[in-house]
Order: C-alpha cells, then structure tokens, then sequence
C-alpha cells in the first residue's frame, strides 16, 4: 500500500490512563485530593485491537540498493518472532533515486508493508509526521541498514506494551553493548553524549541510536512540541521525555557500523550542537511547556519519594559543577566586559557594582533553569531574593579586593592601570563564585523537605480487611506510623 503525503495531520490526543479518582470525601477519610493522585504507572497495551498494534518507521533518503533486503529481512523476522499485529511503515523522505519504486515493489507483495512518500527531507520530520498519523498503540523505528542485531526488539517493545516503560531507546554505550565501529565514530558518539549530560543533565546513555520505540498516547502528546526536522530530533524527543517525568527504558544492543554510511559527521554534530542551545531555549522561555506536560504526564511518587535522588534526579555533583562552571565562564566575561565599559564613566567601585549586579540575576536564573534543574514559578521569588545576598557576598569580595589595590600599597602609591584592576577583580570573582556554588547548592536551590498533605483515615472495624492502598492512591504506611500520601510536585 502507498500513501503519498498522507502524515501531515495529527491524531486528537488520547485520553490519558490514569489511576481512578478517589471517592466523594476520600479527602476527608485520609486520602489526598483526587487532582493530586498522579498516575503511577501505565496500561498494558490492548493487543485485541483491530489496529495493527506495533507500526515500524523505516525513514529512507536515496535506499536503493539496501532497501527491498532489510524490509524483507524485518518482515521475516517480525512474522516469526511477534506475537501480535504488526506493520511496516517506509517513509521516504524525498528520495531522487529509485527508493520509492522498490518500498512500493515491496509492498505490493507484502501485505503488512506500508509506503508513505514525504516532500521534506528529514529523519526527524518523517518519524513525526507517520508518528504522529499512526493509529498503532506502540510505535518503533530503526535505521535501513538494520545495524543493531534485531535480537533487541522484543526487549524494545515489551516494557512499553507492558505499561513499564513510556519510551525504549537502543544504547551502544554500556558495558552490555557489543559495538563494532572505528574510533573516530566512538568518539564523537560519547563526546556528545557526555555533552547532553553534563550541560543538558540528561540521564539516558545514547541519544542517537536508530533504535527506538514510544507509546503512541505519549507520543501524541510531546511530539506536536519537538521541532527538529533532522538529526537532533533524537536528542529532542528524550530530554523532553525525561524532563516531563517520563520512564525511559535502555536496552543495551549488539551494533555493527555501517561502512557505507552517508552521514556528514561534522555537520550532524554541530547541527546538534546548536540544537542544544535552540532546545535549552525552548524549556527557558516557555516555547515548550515543561510544567503543563509533566503535570499530565509525569508518573506519582513511589513511598520513598523523600529520597534526594528521587526529588532531584538532575542532582549529581559533578554535572551541576560542569554546569555551573560554564555558565559561570559566561558570566565572568560578561561581567568583565561591562566592568571595562562602565570604568570609562565611571570609578571603579561603582563599575564593579554595576557590573556585578547586571550579571549576577542572569546568572542566579540560569543557574536555577540549567545547574539545579528547577522550572516553572513556583518559589522564583525567594530564589533570586536569596541569590541576590549570595550576590552580595561576591560583590563584597571584589570590593575589598579594589580597595586593597588602591589603598597605595603599590610601590611609590602609584595608581593602578586598568589590567592590574581587570585582574584584581577576575581573582576575587573566582573566590566568589567557588563560595557562590557552595551557597545555591546547600541553601538557594536545595530541595525542601515534600511535606504530608493528609493523615490515615479512621482505623477499620474489628474483624475486617483494611483497604487497598494502591487502588486509593495512598502510599503504603510505615511500620508504627499512620499511612500518608505525599504529593509530588
């Protein structure tokens, strides 16, 4: 079958499968309001559907030559080995070559075989739109020249039929992954990722493996929010799936590079770069709704969501440092430029002065968004109240340093030039941002304590069986206390 540019409309989002609202006066009995049970964990995907319940993506530029061998080898492999439904969709992405021939031969003779043919070029924008189009419950996609050993699919695909999982992602850098590729390739690879990490604090191992799967009511909606039409769609859609709370599932795979490869490594690479940058401006302006979404989407606490790591799971030490030290490195040569400015007008205490204050709500912002790894409103007053006393204990640093240098214990009293300044004040801004650094993180943007919103209701009858806490939504209690329900923000 073949469908020429029918992916270009989206499906109404799904209602989501959440946990049943609490009776009429749960609240009172004990229970937290039914607006503040989020939903610990998914539905397993109805397999009885007359849908096929698994749609492969196969997004193809110029496949030619490899093309009818990899859909007949997935077909084969999917017919013997998936127990459900399933289909495979080609979409190819303006091919000038004889690509869409060989899909359509291909599906004339198979019936589970589907083409879509897209104007655009673009990985990113084929899986979004046949995403988005697909009345599939779990959708997939993998790369034409089937690197990763097909071997991974059923681990792929089962936690997210399962209600486990809301993404599967393939990862060829953990220790389980057996990779075959040159250096040059490994490198870029863990460079990236390593980048995604530290600067973007993202938790998954491999952000561009053609191996990946989502379920579809998820897919609906945090798709229509990523804009990628390439390369850097990947990364998108797996830092807003973890940002919205979302459960990503790795699966460590067998990988063999393909030597034939036509991907520009250099261009991908700074096209993600700047896809970095786009998409941290995205979440900080409000382009993308962070906060909306997690609300509706992000899973409820477990009984231990007291934890730290839980509570702050961007939280690690060594990537707020990385995060803090780059956004400071702006900051100084920030600060260092309106100093320089401002000293032409001005003297240099209340250069300093100014300088340091332009910088430091900037810095306290980007900080609180990017190191700390808070967004939305909530408390964005009394952060930057507190941030400006940390300020405070910067400017008082770099101010007693200028006052030392021109207090006239150069030799001779004579006065100090603007380099001796310059670098007076770079020392003393280093002093003040190891303290400031130690400030947001054990004071400005610690995490408070999630307090308790409701106590246990009334004890239960004698002789009778006390209620199921999971099917209220209560957490379970702890040994000699009275059961609570915590809310998760």
């Amino acid at each position: 079958m073949t469908i020429t540019d029918q992916a270009s409309g989206t499906q109404p989002h799904p209602p989501l499968r959440t946990k049943p609202h609490a009776p009429a006066g749960a609240a009172a009995a004990g229970h937290a309001p039914a607006h503040l049970i989020r939903h610990s964990r998914r539905s397993p995907i109805d397999t009885a559907t007359a849908v096929p319940v698994l749609d492969v993506t196969i997004p193809v530029y110029n496949e030619e030559r490899d093309l009818e061998e990899c859909l007949r080898r997935l077909h084969a492999y999917l017919r013997g080995t998936f127990p459900h439904s399933f289909r495979i969709t080609v979409a190819d992405n303006a091919s000038t070559d004889g690509t869409l021939k060989a899909a359509e031969r291909v599906a004339r003779e198979l019936r589970e075989v589907t083409v879509v043919h897209l104007a655009e070029k673009g990985r990113g924008n084929a899986l979004r739109k046949v995403w988005l189009a697909s009345p599939s419950p779990v959708l997939a996609y993998m790369d034409v020249d089937l690197s990763t050993d097909l071997a991974a699919l059923g681990p792929l695909l089962a936690p997210l039929m399962s209600g486990h999982s809301d993404l599967a992602i393939g990862t060829r850098l953990t220790r389980n992954s057996r990779v075959v590729r040159g250096p040059k390739r490994e490198f870029i690879s863990r460079s990236y990722n390593f980048m995604l990490q530290s600067l973007m604090a993202a938790h998954f191992s491999d952000a561009q493996c053609g191996f990946k799967a989502i379920r579809a009511d998820i897919a609906q909606r945090i798709l229509p929010h990523t804009v990628d039409t390439a390369w850097f769609f990947d990364t998108e859609l797996l830092v807003l799936a973890e940002r919205c709370g979302l459960r990503v599932h790795e699966v460590p795979v067998d990988w063999t590079d393909d030597p034939n490869s036509s991907v520009d490594i250099v261009q991908t690479a700074l096209a993600d770069m700047r896809g970095m940058a786009r998409l941290s401006k995205d979440m900080v302006t409000g382009r993308i709704p962070v906060a909306e979404l997690r609300a509706a989407l992000a899973r409820g606490p477990l009984p231990a969501a007291s934890r730290s790591q839980e509570q702050n799971p961007g939280g690690s030490l060594f990537g707020q440092l990385v995060r803090f030290g780059t956004i400071g490195v702006a900051s100084t040569l920030a600060y260092l430029v309106l100093f320089y400015l401002c000293r032409n007008l001005m003297d240099p205490q209340l250069a300093n002065l100014l300088a340091l204050l332009t910088t430091a709500v900037a810095n306290t912002a980007a900080n609180r968004r990017f190191t700390f790894g808070i967004a939305g409103n909530s408390d964005v007053a009394r952060h930057h109240f507190e941030g400006l006393l940390v300020f405070g204990i910067g400017l008082a640093l770099t101010s007693g340093a200028l006052a030392l240098v021109h207090s006239g214990a150069l030799p001779g009293g004579t006065t100090p030039d603007r380099w001796l300044e310059l670098a007076t004040v770079t020392a003393a801004n280093l002093a003040a941002t190891a303290v400031k650094f130690l400030l947001f993180r054990l004071w400005v943007f610690r995490r408070r304590p999630i307090p308790a919103i409701a106590t246990a209701g009334p004890a239960a009858a004698p002789g009778t069986a006390p209620a199921d806490p999971a099917a209220s939504g209560a957490s379970l209690p702890q040994a000699s206390a009275p059961a609570t329900e915590t809310a998760h923000s």
